[in-house]
């Protein structure tokens, strides 16, 4: 609890400095939780945004890192300087209130369309780079109404880079580091007329600060839009990313030879309008993967003698159609198809061909899932909004399932609101729980949760806002194995609350502080007790400068009878300099402190790590 009042003091602190006149509202306009751009005073759901410029601050290749500092309660686990790897010892799950991403429970979005593998049913962290990213949207909470399967605890939404001005832009940023550790990004922009694109590519490697934890990755990002009139907009955009990745073991039980190659893709294309009165969009997506993985041996003199394999894909028709009927009035309603298909198997190491893969229905497997939903909101007065939405979603194998939420929004200032929230929560069982190894059962049904909600931000003048979050949540029917077969027989019951504040000192000066505290009934992997984080900007006309202090309460690396929790601080900075207009220097320093430290057991993290590097503008 000492952490919770370091914030508390923090946030006192900051609402001294500043008049307690009120402030005049910004309005901070969301897409996520709602479909169309609305402001996000008028929602009864948390959201955070996180945008471009944050992100590409402390010049980090992947979002999660910046995610993790903004987000109270986001936790990502971590093994190395760079790369999170997949399958066994994999890191990368995203845990947010105790509810895991890489369980499949938190949802990962690209332009509100979802980014998960149809055999696995996780997140693959690595693929969620900054160079597409034009903001994040962190909605904390169950999403299911509008976003289906996984978003139990929530969903993370990357708004892709779009150029909205006329003219021409390139960045290049280089850099180099510890481990040998290099990180490269290219971008360019173009607007001409109704015409717009952007262009992305990035190369990655490292060697990481233990033997056989090479990481290397590849990546490549368009889009591309065309406004046919004010009201009609077109855009097809396409992300690509391929890894290679070496697993080393955890210290006391080594591994040689696991390797691992994953392909991981997405394309969409969509069709926009945008109304006075009304807005909408039609949009086709899909997301595909190719992994060939080595398991490894603990002998390096007998090795493995297949190559696990698997690709799978997500195909997905999505459209919505927001109408507002009256003054304060917004309703929203929407159908959502996927196609969810995949195929695991083994090949030989000398010859190439496929073995037999002891899985029901020969490893191969495809569901479909339609879904319908409606959302209505309504100002009932200035300072007083309902918001109530269900979704009805059939999935092909676990059969119907009913969403609903609603929520009211309080405005007893100007600046400041009151949220109250309730809101349901599942997960449909992926094909691995259904059909692939002897866990697998065909009887599963979905996990189910309920989040209820309290909710208080308000907006000083000066620009210091500051918020808190009361959260329960309950679930049930939560898959686990028992007896070497998966049944539906867990509960989730996790309390908590979270604190931030933002406070600009003056015009060079900055600060932002958060804090979470989560109480689990039954403790989870990879989710921290508390959480702190104090994060200091300066700026001026050449120099920006951050330092984040980041302390991490209670994480569990291990439950059961072996249980086991980590405690330690994080010492982060950057800094950058604009030499020109065109060229700037950046430096990066992480875990200064040189803290020794374990997120997941047996894979110690790296000491003190720094990186340099040059950014170019033309």
């Amino acid at each position: 609890m000492k952490h919770f009042f370091l914030t508390l003091s923090l946030l006192v602190a900051c609402t001294s400095s500043f008049a307690q006149t009120e402030a005049t509202p910004l309005n901070e306009v969301v897409v996520t939780g709602t479909r169309n751009a609305t402001d996000v005073r008028h929602l009864p759901m948390t959201v955070t945004v996180i945008d471009r410029e944050k992100l590409t601050e402390q010049h980090q290749p992947s979002i999660l890192p910046t995610v993790m500092q903004e987000v109270p309660g986001l936790f990502v686990t971590s093994r190395a300087m760079m790369g999170y790897g997949v399958s066994t010892g994999a890191a990368g799950g995203i845990n947010l209130r105790g509810i895991t991403g890489g369980a499949g429970q938190l949802l990962v979005l690209i332009d509100g369309h979802p980014q998960y593998q149809g055999i696995y049913g996780h997140p693959i962290s690595d693929s969620y780079q900054t160079m597409i990213a034009e903001r994040v949207e962190v909605l904390r909470g169950p999403a299911s109404m509008l976003y289906g399967s996984n978003a139990m605890g929530g969903v993370i939404n990357i708004v892709t880079r779009g150029m909205e001005s006329d003219g021409v832009q390139t960045h290049v940023n280089l850099g180099a580091g510890s481990y040998g550790t290099v990180q490269t990004e290219a971008s360019n922009q173009v607007r001409i007329g109704n015409f717009s694109s952007t262009v992305a590519a990035q190369y990655n490697r490292t060697d990481n600060h233990r033997p056989r934890m090479g990481f290397q990755q590849y990546g490549g990002y368009v889009k591309l839009g065309y406004d046919f009139s004010k009201n009609w907009k077109a855009t097809v955009d396409a992300n690509l990313t391929r890894f290679n990745a070496s697993y080393p073991g955890a210290e006391d039980s080594p591994l040689y030879d696991a390797d691992q190659w994953i392909t991981r893709g997405v394309a969409s294309a969509a069709i926009e309008n945008h109304y006075d009165r009304t807005s909408g969009a039609l949009s086709v997506y899909t997301n595909f993967g190719n992994h060939k993985i080595d398991d490894g041996t603990d002998n390096p003199d007998k090795p493995t003698q297949r190559y696990f394999r698997s690709k799978d894909a997500l195909t997905g028709i999505s459209w919505y159609q927001s109408v507002q009927l009256f003054k304060g009035n917004r309703i929203t309603a929407g159908v959502d198809y996927q196609h969810i298909y995949g195929n695991a198997y083994y090949t030989s190491k000398k010859t190439g061909e496929v073995m037999d893969t002891p899985n029901k229905q020969s490893a191969r497997s495809h569901r479909n899932e339609v879904a319908g939903y409606v959302d209505f909101r309504q100002d009932i007065i200035s300072w007083l909004t309902i918001d109530a939405g269900i979704r009805l979603d059939h999935h092909s194998i676990t059969g119907t399932e009913w969403i609903p939420q609603a929520g009211i929004v309080v405005r007893p200032i100007q600046s400041g609101e009151i949220k109250a929230m309730a809101s349901k929560g599942f997960r449909n069982p992926t094909m691995r729980e259904l059909y692939l190894y002897p866990p697998s059962n065909e009887e599963l049904e979905p996990e189910r949760l309920w989040n209820y909600e309290l909710s208080w931000r308000h907006r000083i003048n000066g620009g210091f806002t500051y918020g808190a979050n009361l959260f329960y949540n309950k679930g049930d029917n939560m898959i686990q194995t028992i007896q070497r077969k998966n049944v539906n027989t867990g509960e989730i019951e996790n309390w908590g609350f979270e604190l931030e504040a933002k406070c600009p000192i003056n015009r060079h000066f900055g600060v932002s502080a958060n804090s979470s505290y989560l109480h689990m009934k039954n403790k989870i992997v990879a989710a921290p007790v508390s959480t702190v984080y104090l994060g200091i900007d300066y700026r001026s006309s050449k120099w920006f400068a951050n330092l984040g202090v980041q302390h991490i309460g209670n994480l569990y690396t291990a439950v059961g009878n072996d249980e086991k929790t980590e405690n330690f601080w994080l010492l982060n900075a950057s800094v950058t300099y604009t030499a020109t207009h065109n060229l700037r220097l950046w430096a990066r320093g992480e875990n200064l402190l040189a803290q020794s430290y374990e997120i997941n057991a047996g894979y110690p993290m790296p000491r003190a790590t720094f990186m340099g590097g040059i950014t170019l503008n033309f």
